[in-house]
């Protein structure tokens, strides 16, 4: 059973920085293209960002350009967002999420495996 958790989540201030971490167990996480998504109440999920499973290609959503960086470690099953600049509107639950089908990597329904999620909050 493959299962994704995510850490590293927390309360800031607009301008701190968060680093996220999500470490995948029970599947073939160097095969995965590995995702990152955010969500508030009552929207739906929005693409962050996400990799490739060599890590050569990441996308990002125009509101994190320069501000966040998405990475992976295969050797330790992780992926990583480091958040930088984070805005108020950065606030959200961050979901990470496998793909073994290499689908569109914005679209979260091609992903086939989901973290619970970790809390993002940021305040002026």
């Amino acid at each position: 059973q493959v299962q994704l958790v995510e850490s590293g989540g927390g309360s800031v201030q607009a301008g701190d920085s968060l680093n996220l971490s999500c470490t995948v167990s029970g599947g073939s996480f160097s095969t995965y293209a590995m995702g990152w998504f955010r969500a508030v109440p009552g929207e739906e999920r929005e693409f962050v960002a996400s990799i490739s499973w060599s890590g050569n290609t990441v996308y990002y959503t125009d509101s994190v350009k320069g501000r966040f960086t998405i990475s992976r470690d295969n050797a330790k099953n992780t992926v990583t967002l480091q958040m930088n600049s984070l805005k108020i509107e950065d606030t959200a639950v961050y979901y990470c999420a496998a793909d073994q089908e290499y689908g569109n990597p914005r679209r979260p329904y091609m992903y086939q495996y989901w973290g619970q999620g970790t809390q993002v909050t940021v305040s002026s």
